[in-house]
Protein backbone atom coordinates (compact mmCIF):
# COMPACT_ATOMS: atom_id res chain seq x y z
CA UNK A 1 0.00 0.00 0.00
CA UNK A 2 1.29 3.36 -1.04
CA UNK A 3 2.42 5.05 2.14
CA UNK A 4 1.27 9.18 2.86
CA UNK A 5 3.07 11.71 3.54
CA UNK A 6 3.05 12.51 7.22
CA UNK A 7 4.60 15.16 9.50
CA UNK A 8 5.99 13.20 12.57
CA UNK A 9 7.59 16.25 13.71
CA UNK A 10 6.26 17.93 16.88
CA UNK A 11 7.24 21.14 15.44
CA UNK A 12 3.95 24.02 14.98
CA UNK A 13 5.88 26.71 13.06
CA UNK A 14 4.45 27.70 10.23
CA UNK A 15 7.66 28.09 8.62
CA UNK A 16 10.68 25.48 9.71
CA UNK A 17 13.88 26.47 8.95
CA UNK A 18 14.90 22.84 8.08
CA UNK A 19 13.02 20.30 6.63
CA UNK A 20 14.20 16.63 7.10
CA UNK A 21 12.55 13.65 5.20
CA UNK A 22 13.05 10.39 6.54
CA UNK A 23 12.01 7.01 4.37
CA UNK A 24 10.66 4.94 7.36
CA UNK A 25 8.96 5.56 10.47
CA UNK A 26 11.47 4.59 12.72
CA UNK A 27 14.24 6.65 10.36
CA UNK A 28 12.05 9.52 11.16
CA UNK A 29 11.50 8.63 15.02
CA UNK A 30 15.50 8.37 15.31
CA UNK A 31 15.93 11.49 14.26
CA UNK A 32 13.63 13.29 15.31
CA UNK A 33 15.21 12.56 19.10
CA UNK A 34 18.04 15.58 18.09
CA UNK A 35 15.68 17.90 16.80
CA UNK A 36 13.14 17.94 20.12
CA UNK A 37 14.56 20.93 21.18
CA UNK A 38 14.71 23.68 17.93
CA UNK A 39 10.94 24.62 16.81
CA UNK A 40 12.25 25.24 13.47
CA UNK A 41 12.57 21.91 12.23
CA UNK A 42 10.33 19.40 10.72
CA UNK A 43 10.50 15.56 10.06
CA UNK A 44 8.56 14.36 7.02
CA UNK A 45 7.73 10.40 6.49
CA UNK A 46 8.02 10.08 3.09
CA UNK A 47 7.43 6.28 2.71
CA UNK A 48 10.11 3.49 1.26
CA UNK A 49 10.96 3.49 -2.56
CA UNK A 50 11.64 5.68 -5.77
CA UNK A 51 7.44 6.29 -6.43
CA UNK A 52 6.87 7.28 -2.79
CA UNK A 53 10.04 9.61 -2.80
CA UNK A 54 8.60 10.46 -6.50
CA UNK A 55 5.33 11.75 -4.58
CA UNK A 56 6.50 13.15 -1.78
CA UNK A 57 8.74 15.18 -3.30
CA UNK A 58 5.80 16.70 -5.62
CA UNK A 59 3.79 17.28 -2.89
CA UNK A 60 6.28 19.13 -0.76
CA UNK A 61 7.18 21.90 -3.88
CA UNK A 62 6.16 25.46 -2.56
CA UNK A 63 6.18 24.25 1.28
CA UNK A 64 7.96 27.20 3.30
CA UNK A 65 11.48 26.11 3.85
CA UNK A 66 15.03 27.20 4.56
CA UNK A 67 17.01 23.99 3.80
CA UNK A 68 16.54 20.43 3.47
CA UNK A 69 17.99 16.86 4.45
CA UNK A 70 17.20 13.52 3.60
CA UNK A 71 18.34 11.11 6.37
CA UNK A 72 18.00 7.49 7.09
CA UNK A 73 19.86 3.92 6.59
CA UNK A 74 21.60 3.06 3.32
CA UNK A 75 23.45 0.27 2.10
CA UNK A 76 27.38 0.55 1.85
CA UNK A 77 28.64 -0.48 -1.82
CA UNK A 78 32.23 -0.30 -0.37
CA UNK A 79 33.64 -3.05 1.87
CA UNK A 80 35.62 -0.71 4.51
CA UNK A 81 32.42 0.62 5.57
CA UNK A 82 30.81 -0.67 8.52
CA UNK A 83 27.46 -0.99 9.96
CA UNK A 84 26.70 2.82 11.67
CA UNK A 85 28.87 4.24 9.84
CA UNK A 86 27.46 7.12 8.80
CA UNK A 87 27.75 8.52 4.65
CA UNK A 88 27.55 12.00 4.36
CA UNK A 89 26.96 13.08 0.25
CA UNK A 90 29.17 14.91 -1.71
CA UNK A 91 26.57 14.36 -4.36
CA UNK A 92 23.59 12.20 -5.09
CA UNK A 93 24.16 10.09 -8.47
CA UNK A 94 20.40 9.28 -9.88
CA UNK A 95 20.26 6.74 -11.46
CA UNK A 96 16.47 5.92 -11.10
CA UNK A 97 15.38 8.80 -14.06
CA UNK A 98 16.30 8.03 -17.62
CA UNK A 99 19.81 9.10 -18.39
CA UNK A 100 20.57 9.66 -14.93
CA UNK A 101 21.86 13.04 -13.34
CA UNK A 102 23.48 14.27 -10.19
CA UNK A 103 22.01 16.43 -7.98
CA UNK A 104 25.53 18.73 -5.81
CA UNK A 105 25.88 18.64 -1.73
CA UNK A 106 28.55 21.34 -1.69
CA UNK A 107 27.94 21.44 2.25
CA UNK A 108 28.73 17.68 2.86
CA UNK A 109 32.16 18.62 4.50
CA UNK A 110 30.68 21.32 6.90
CA UNK A 111 28.23 18.75 7.99
CA UNK A 112 30.55 15.78 7.74
CA UNK A 113 33.10 17.57 10.67
CA UNK A 114 29.83 18.17 12.61
CA UNK A 115 28.87 14.67 12.61
CA UNK A 116 32.66 13.58 13.69
CA UNK A 117 32.44 15.92 16.31
CA UNK A 118 29.52 13.81 17.61
CA UNK A 119 31.69 10.92 17.98
CA UNK A 120 30.40 9.13 14.92
CA UNK A 121 32.47 7.52 11.81
CA UNK A 122 31.89 9.30 8.93
CA UNK A 123 32.81 9.25 5.14
CA UNK A 124 32.33 11.63 2.67
CA UNK A 125 31.66 10.52 -1.47
CA UNK A 126 28.54 10.14 -3.76
CA UNK A 127 25.57 8.24 -2.72
CA UNK A 128 23.50 6.65 -5.57
CA UNK A 129 20.07 5.94 -5.88
CA UNK A 130 18.73 3.43 -7.26
CA UNK A 131 14.90 2.24 -8.69
CA UNK A 132 15.76 -1.40 -6.85
CA UNK A 133 17.53 -3.12 -4.47
CA UNK A 134 21.05 -3.79 -5.70
CA UNK A 135 23.04 -6.51 -5.55
CA UNK A 136 26.06 -7.92 -4.97
CA UNK A 137 27.62 -7.29 -8.77
CA UNK A 138 26.07 -3.89 -9.03
CA UNK A 139 27.33 -2.81 -5.79
CA UNK A 140 30.83 -3.34 -7.05
CA UNK A 141 30.74 -1.85 -10.27
CA UNK A 142 28.84 1.40 -7.94
CA UNK A 143 32.01 1.11 -5.68
CA UNK A 144 34.90 1.19 -8.45
CA UNK A 145 33.42 4.23 -9.80
CA UNK A 146 33.91 5.78 -6.87
CA UNK A 147 30.36 5.84 -4.84
CA UNK A 148 30.21 4.70 -1.44
CA UNK A 149 26.41 4.22 -0.51
CA UNK A 150 23.30 3.51 -2.26
CA UNK A 151 19.35 4.57 -1.69
CA UNK A 152 16.30 4.46 -3.06
CA UNK A 153 15.44 7.77 -2.23
CA UNK A 154 17.87 10.92 -2.14
CA UNK A 155 17.60 11.23 -5.82
CA UNK A 156 13.77 11.71 -6.23
CA UNK A 157 13.03 13.90 -2.65
CA UNK A 158 15.95 16.26 -4.00
CA UNK A 159 13.23 17.96 -6.18
CA UNK A 160 11.41 19.47 -3.41
CA UNK A 161 14.95 21.52 -2.36
CA UNK A 162 14.25 23.76 -5.74
CA UNK A 163 17.68 25.00 -5.23
CA UNK A 164 17.61 25.05 -1.12
CA UNK A 165 20.83 23.84 0.26
CA UNK A 166 20.19 20.07 0.26
CA UNK A 167 21.79 16.96 2.27
CA UNK A 168 21.75 13.62 2.61
CA UNK A 169 23.27 11.56 5.59
CA UNK A 170 22.77 8.02 5.28
CA UNK A 171 23.75 4.78 8.09
CA UNK A 172 24.94 1.85 6.61
CA UNK A 173 22.82 -1.01 7.48
CA UNK A 174 24.10 -3.88 5.14
CA UNK A 175 27.41 -3.83 3.38
CA UNK A 176 28.92 -6.19 0.51
CA UNK A 177 29.40 -8.75 2.51
CA UNK A 178 26.38 -8.74 5.06
CA UNK A 179 23.36 -8.40 2.47
CA UNK A 180 20.00 -7.05 3.85
CA UNK A 181 18.80 -10.26 4.75
CA UNK A 182 21.49 -12.05 6.36
CA UNK A 183 21.20 -12.85 9.71
CA UNK A 184 23.38 -10.09 11.24
CA UNK A 185 21.02 -7.66 9.71
CA UNK A 186 19.38 -7.36 12.77
CA UNK A 187 22.12 -6.57 15.18
CA UNK A 188 23.65 -4.18 11.85
CA UNK A 189 20.37 -2.56 12.44
CA UNK A 190 20.50 -1.31 16.35
CA UNK A 191 23.85 -0.40 15.37
CA UNK A 192 22.90 1.92 12.61
CA UNK A 193 19.24 3.03 14.63
CA UNK A 194 21.64 4.19 17.47
CA UNK A 195 23.90 6.00 15.02
CA UNK A 196 20.92 7.82 13.48
CA UNK A 197 19.66 9.03 16.75
CA UNK A 198 22.86 10.95 16.91
CA UNK A 199 22.75 12.48 14.01
CA UNK A 200 19.43 15.12 14.66
CA UNK A 201 21.57 17.45 16.30
CA UNK A 202 24.54 18.28 13.60
CA UNK A 203 21.33 18.23 11.58
CA UNK A 204 19.57 21.04 13.58
CA UNK A 205 22.71 22.98 13.61
CA UNK A 206 23.42 22.65 9.69
CA UNK A 207 19.64 24.19 9.78
CA UNK A 208 20.40 27.15 11.37
CA UNK A 209 23.29 27.86 9.79
CA UNK A 210 21.50 27.98 6.27
CA UNK A 211 21.40 31.38 4.91
CA UNK A 212 23.02 33.76 2.41
CA UNK A 213 26.40 35.06 3.01
CA UNK A 214 29.10 37.96 2.11
CA UNK A 215 32.60 36.27 2.41
CA UNK A 216 35.28 39.22 2.37
CA UNK A 217 38.08 37.67 1.45
CA UNK A 218 41.61 39.42 2.92
CA UNK A 219 44.57 39.23 0.16
CA UNK A 220 47.21 38.69 -0.03
CA UNK A 221 46.50 35.36 1.71
CA UNK A 222 47.75 31.89 1.22
CA UNK A 223 51.20 30.41 0.03
CA UNK A 224 53.89 32.82 0.22
CA UNK A 225 57.06 32.93 -1.50
CA UNK A 226 58.69 30.63 0.75
CA UNK A 227 56.44 27.88 1.43
CA UNK A 228 56.04 27.85 -2.50
CA UNK A 229 60.13 27.20 -2.90
CA UNK A 230 60.09 24.65 0.04
CA UNK A 231 57.59 22.80 -1.77
CA UNK A 232 59.14 22.87 -5.31
CA UNK A 233 62.14 21.57 -3.34
CA UNK A 234 60.41 18.28 -2.35
CA UNK A 235 58.54 17.95 -5.58
CA UNK A 236 61.60 18.41 -7.67
CA UNK A 237 63.42 16.14 -5.24
CA UNK A 238 61.13 13.24 -5.90
CA UNK A 239 61.27 13.79 -9.61
CA UNK A 240 65.30 13.82 -9.65
CA UNK A 241 65.94 11.44 -7.14
CA UNK A 242 64.84 7.76 -6.38
CA UNK A 243 62.20 7.47 -3.67
CA UNK A 244 61.71 7.83 -0.82
CA UNK A 245 62.96 11.27 -0.07
CA UNK A 246 63.46 11.52 3.51
CA UNK A 247 62.36 15.29 4.70
CA UNK A 248 63.00 16.30 8.46
CA UNK A 249 59.83 17.63 9.94
CA UNK A 250 57.57 18.99 8.17
CA UNK A 251 58.87 20.71 4.73
CA UNK A 252 55.87 23.57 5.54
CA UNK A 253 53.27 23.48 8.59
CA UNK A 254 50.48 22.06 6.95
CA UNK A 255 49.24 18.68 7.34
CA UNK A 256 46.91 18.90 3.65
CA UNK A 257 50.54 19.51 2.05
CA UNK A 258 52.25 17.10 4.15
CA UNK A 259 50.15 14.31 2.91
CA UNK A 260 49.95 15.29 -0.31
CA UNK A 261 53.67 14.86 -0.59
CA UNK A 262 53.83 11.51 1.45
CA UNK A 263 51.17 10.42 -1.31
CA UNK A 264 54.28 11.48 -4.25
CA UNK A 265 56.77 9.67 -2.20
CA UNK A 266 58.01 11.82 0.19
CA UNK A 267 58.62 10.01 3.96
CA UNK A 268 58.64 12.79 7.03
CA UNK A 269 61.04 12.04 10.29
CA UNK A 270 61.30 14.16 13.16
CA UNK A 271 64.91 13.34 13.61
CA UNK A 272 68.00 12.57 11.35
CA UNK A 273 68.58 9.38 13.01
CA UNK A 274 65.85 8.02 10.98
CA UNK A 275 67.00 8.66 7.85
CA UNK A 276 69.43 5.65 6.54
CA UNK A 277 72.81 6.54 5.74
CA UNK A 278 73.66 8.35 2.07
CA UNK A 279 69.99 8.63 1.71
CA UNK A 280 68.14 12.09 0.36
CA UNK A 281 67.07 14.33 2.86
CA UNK A 282 65.62 17.62 2.68
CA UNK A 283 65.50 20.22 5.35
CA UNK A 284 62.22 21.98 5.76
CA UNK A 285 61.45 25.77 5.58
CA UNK A 286 62.20 26.70 9.16
CA UNK A 287 65.50 25.91 9.68
CA UNK A 288 67.88 23.67 11.42
CA UNK A 289 71.13 24.10 13.64
CA UNK A 290 74.48 23.79 12.71
CA UNK A 291 74.48 20.49 15.04
CA UNK A 292 71.85 18.78 12.71
CA UNK A 293 73.92 19.21 9.51
CA UNK A 294 77.04 17.69 11.02
CA UNK A 295 74.67 14.77 11.77
CA UNK A 296 73.55 14.07 8.19
CA UNK A 297 77.12 14.70 6.88
CA UNK A 298 78.31 12.38 9.22
CA UNK A 299 75.74 10.35 8.35
CA UNK A 300 76.50 10.67 4.44
CA UNK A 301 73.23 12.24 3.45
CA UNK A 302 72.40 14.02 0.40
CA UNK A 303 71.23 17.09 2.06
CA UNK A 304 68.76 19.47 -0.09
CA UNK A 305 68.78 22.72 1.93
CA UNK A 306 64.71 24.10 1.61
CA UNK A 307 65.07 26.75 4.69
CA UNK A 308 63.28 29.80 3.73
CA UNK A 309 65.75 32.56 2.63
CA UNK A 310 64.18 35.22 4.96
CA UNK A 311 65.24 32.37 7.91
CA UNK A 312 68.60 32.10 6.80
CA UNK A 313 69.17 36.02 7.45
CA UNK A 314 68.22 35.81 11.03
CA UNK A 315 70.78 33.20 11.27
CA UNK A 316 73.24 34.85 9.54
CA UNK A 317 72.23 38.15 11.85
CA UNK A 318 72.53 35.84 15.17
CA UNK A 319 76.49 34.82 13.99
CA UNK A 320 77.08 38.44 13.13
CA UNK A 321 75.87 39.07 16.70
CA UNK A 322 77.82 36.42 18.54
CA UNK A 323 80.73 37.29 17.05
CA UNK A 324 80.73 40.97 17.74
CA UNK A 325 80.16 39.20 21.76
CA UNK A 326 76.63 40.52 22.16
CA UNK A 327 74.33 38.17 24.20
CA UNK A 328 71.38 37.79 21.62
CA UNK A 329 67.79 38.21 22.96
CA UNK A 330 65.42 36.31 20.22
CA UNK A 331 61.92 37.29 20.34
CA UNK A 332 59.78 33.84 19.61
CA UNK A 333 57.69 30.95 20.75
CA UNK A 334 59.38 28.21 22.63
CA UNK A 335 59.92 24.52 20.84
CA UNK A 336 58.99 26.26 17.58
CA UNK A 337 61.29 24.52 15.12
CA UNK A 338 62.72 27.62 13.77
CA UNK A 339 63.63 28.95 17.05
CA UNK A 340 65.41 26.07 17.71
CA UNK A 341 67.29 26.42 14.37
CA UNK A 342 68.23 29.84 15.49
CA UNK A 343 68.95 29.55 19.09
CA UNK A 344 71.35 26.06 18.08
CA UNK A 345 73.13 28.96 15.70
CA UNK A 346 74.94 30.40 18.72
CA UNK A 347 73.81 28.17 21.65
CA UNK A 348 75.65 30.16 24.35
CA UNK A 349 75.43 33.59 23.03
CA UNK A 350 71.31 33.70 22.90
CA UNK A 351 67.99 33.52 25.12
CA UNK A 352 64.65 32.93 24.33
CA UNK A 353 61.86 35.24 25.30
CA UNK A 354 58.07 35.37 24.54
CA UNK A 355 57.12 38.00 26.91
CA UNK A 356 57.88 41.29 28.49
CA UNK A 357 57.50 39.26 31.72
CA UNK A 358 60.57 37.38 30.22
CA UNK A 359 62.57 39.93 29.25
CA UNK A 360 62.15 41.80 32.68
CA UNK A 361 63.99 37.91 34.41
CA UNK A 362 66.77 38.23 32.20
CA UNK A 363 69.89 37.94 33.81
CA UNK A 364 72.83 39.96 31.45
CA UNK A 365 75.98 40.52 32.47
CA UNK A 366 76.89 43.51 30.05
CA UNK A 367 73.72 45.30 29.81
CA UNK A 368 75.42 47.28 26.75
CA UNK A 369 76.08 44.37 24.69
CA UNK A 370 72.51 42.82 24.15
CA UNK A 371 71.14 42.31 20.63
CA UNK A 372 67.77 41.20 19.75
CA UNK A 373 66.63 39.08 16.87
CA UNK A 374 62.68 37.72 15.88
CA UNK A 375 61.23 34.81 15.16
CA UNK A 376 59.88 35.20 11.51
CA UNK A 377 56.12 34.39 11.92
CA UNK A 378 55.52 36.39 14.86
CA UNK A 379 52.48 39.25 15.03
CA UNK A 380 53.80 42.25 14.38
CA UNK A 381 52.15 44.47 17.45
CA UNK A 382 52.68 41.81 19.68
CA UNK A 383 56.64 41.45 18.46
CA UNK A 384 56.39 45.17 19.03
CA UNK A 385 55.40 44.96 23.00
CA UNK A 386 58.67 42.95 23.49
CA UNK A 387 61.38 45.09 21.71
CA UNK A 388 59.75 48.23 23.64
CA UNK A 389 60.31 46.14 27.10
CA UNK A 390 63.96 45.12 25.68
CA UNK A 391 64.51 48.61 24.28
CA UNK A 392 63.13 49.85 27.68
CA UNK A 393 65.52 47.92 29.73
CA UNK A 394 68.62 47.93 27.59
CA UNK A 395 68.49 51.45 26.10
CA UNK A 396 71.88 50.59 23.79
CA UNK A 397 70.63 46.74 22.69
CA UNK A 398 70.74 46.58 18.64
CA UNK A 399 67.98 45.13 16.71
CA UNK A 400 68.19 43.58 12.96
CA UNK A 401 69.90 45.57 10.23
CA UNK A 402 65.99 45.03 8.86
CA UNK A 403 62.75 43.53 10.02
CA UNK A 404 62.88 39.48 10.88
CA UNK A 405 59.01 39.44 10.75
CA UNK A 406 58.64 38.29 6.74
CA UNK A 407 57.00 40.32 4.40
CA UNK A 408 54.28 37.70 3.81
CA UNK A 409 54.00 37.58 7.85
CA UNK A 410 53.13 41.52 7.44
CA UNK A 411 51.23 41.69 4.57
CA UNK A 412 48.70 38.65 5.88
CA UNK A 413 48.16 40.55 9.46
CA UNK A 414 47.34 43.70 7.87
CA UNK A 415 44.73 41.86 5.33
CA UNK A 416 43.77 40.61 8.14
CA UNK A 417 42.90 43.91 9.86
CA UNK A 418 41.39 45.32 6.37
CA UNK A 419 38.14 42.68 6.61
CA UNK A 420 37.82 41.73 10.64
CA UNK A 421 36.54 45.26 11.42
CA UNK A 422 33.83 44.54 8.97
CA UNK A 423 32.87 40.79 9.47
CA UNK A 424 31.06 38.95 11.80
CA UNK A 425 33.33 36.25 12.19
CA UNK A 426 36.82 35.32 10.79
CA UNK A 427 38.12 32.08 9.47
CA UNK A 428 41.89 31.29 8.75
CA UNK A 429 42.50 28.36 7.14
CA UNK A 430 45.71 26.83 8.16
CA UNK A 431 46.87 24.09 10.45
CA UNK A 432 47.36 23.82 14.70
CA UNK A 433 51.56 24.04 14.18
CA UNK A 434 51.55 26.88 11.84
CA UNK A 435 52.63 29.73 13.76
CA UNK A 436 51.93 32.64 10.92
CA UNK A 437 48.01 31.21 11.03
CA UNK A 438 47.63 31.53 14.78
CA UNK A 439 48.98 35.00 14.62
CA UNK A 440 45.89 35.31 11.87
CA UNK A 441 43.57 34.99 14.69
CA UNK A 442 45.26 36.83 17.52
CA UNK A 443 45.04 39.27 15.23
CA UNK A 444 41.90 39.32 14.58
CA UNK A 445 40.79 38.72 18.06
CA UNK A 446 42.21 41.74 19.03
CA UNK A 447 40.41 43.57 16.83
CA UNK A 448 37.64 42.41 18.58
CA UNK A 449 36.36 39.77 15.97
CA UNK A 450 35.42 36.09 17.02
CA UNK A 451 38.05 34.44 14.82
CA UNK A 452 38.79 30.51 13.94
CA UNK A 453 41.54 28.34 12.91
CA UNK A 454 40.13 25.49 10.50
CA UNK A 455 42.65 22.97 8.48
CA UNK A 456 39.70 22.96 6.02
CA UNK A 457 35.65 23.28 6.08
CA UNK A 458 35.14 19.99 7.87
CA UNK A 459 36.29 22.09 10.74
CA UNK A 460 34.32 25.14 11.25
CA UNK A 461 31.91 24.47 13.24
CA UNK A 462 28.53 25.14 12.23
CA UNK A 463 27.09 27.55 15.28
CA UNK A 464 29.74 29.74 14.68
CA UNK A 465 27.93 30.68 11.06
CA UNK A 466 24.50 30.84 12.48
CA UNK A 467 23.26 34.49 12.51
CA UNK A 468 26.68 35.38 10.86
CA UNK A 469 26.02 36.63 7.50
CA UNK A 470 29.39 38.36 6.83
CA UNK A 471 32.40 36.15 7.16
CA UNK A 472 35.89 37.22 6.61
CA UNK A 473 38.11 34.76 5.07
CA UNK A 474 41.82 34.50 4.44
CA UNK A 475 44.63 31.44 5.14
CA UNK A 476 48.10 31.33 6.62
CA UNK A 477 51.41 31.84 4.75
CA UNK A 478 51.45 27.55 4.53
CA UNK A 479 48.04 27.24 3.70
CA UNK A 480 47.48 25.50 -0.06
CA UNK A 481 45.17 28.19 -2.04
CA UNK A 482 42.87 25.24 -2.72
CA UNK A 483 41.32 25.05 0.16
CA UNK A 484 40.15 28.89 0.81
CA UNK A 485 38.27 27.64 -2.48
CA UNK A 486 36.74 24.57 -0.94
CA UNK A 487 35.96 26.65 2.20
CA UNK A 488 33.62 29.01 -0.15
CA UNK A 489 32.20 26.25 -2.20
CA UNK A 490 31.03 24.47 0.96
CA UNK A 491 29.27 27.73 2.62
CA UNK A 492 27.85 28.26 -0.55
CA UNK A 493 25.97 24.86 0.20
CA UNK A 494 24.56 26.67 2.96
CA UNK A 495 22.87 29.80 0.72
CA UNK A 496 24.14 32.00 -1.87
CA UNK A 497 27.89 33.79 -1.52
CA UNK A 498 28.70 36.75 -2.69
CA UNK A 499 32.61 37.12 -2.87
CA UNK A 500 34.60 40.38 -2.06
CA UNK A 501 38.28 40.63 -2.07
CA UNK A 502 40.45 43.02 -0.37
CA UNK A 503 43.58 43.84 -1.26
CA UNK A 504 45.94 45.48 0.77
CA UNK A 505 49.27 44.59 -1.45
CA UNK A 506 49.83 42.74 -4.08
CA UNK A 507 53.54 40.11 -3.72
CA UNK A 508 55.59 39.67 -6.12
CA UNK A 509 58.67 38.31 -4.44
CA UNK A 510 60.37 35.02 -5.55
CA UNK A 511 63.35 32.98 -4.23
CA UNK A 512 65.31 30.64 -6.55
CA UNK A 513 65.93 26.97 -5.69
CA UNK A 514 68.79 25.34 -4.30
CA UNK A 515 71.54 24.63 -6.62
CA UNK A 516 70.78 20.40 -5.99
CA UNK A 517 66.72 20.68 -7.38
CA UNK A 518 67.03 23.77 -10.08
CA UNK A 519 65.55 23.07 -13.73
Amino acid sequence: MDAVMRNDSANTGANPRLLVCAPLAIEARSVRRGLDGPADASVVRTGYGTRRARRTAEALRGRPFDAQAVVGFGGAVRGDLAPGDVVVATEVIDRAVDGGRTIPCPSAELLAGELRREGLTVHTGPIVTADHIVGAAERAELGGRGALAVDMESGALAEAAEGRPFAVVRVVVDTPDRPLRSPSTVRAGWRATAALRRVGPALARWGRAAGSRNVLLAAPRSFCAGVERAIEVVERALELYDPPVYVRKQIVHNVHVVRDLERRGAVFVEELDEVPEGATAVFSAHGVSPAVRAEAEDRGLTVIDATCPLVTKVHNEARRFAYRGNLIVLIGHARHEETEGTLGEVPDSSVLVETPEDVAKLRVEDPDRVAYLMQTTLATDEAQVVVDAIRERFPTAEGPTSEDICYATTNRQDAVRAVAADADLLLVVGSINSSNSKRLVEVARRAGTPAYLVDDPGGIELDWLAGSRTVGLTAGASAPPALVEEVIGALRGLGPVEVEERTVTTEQVHFTLPKEVRP
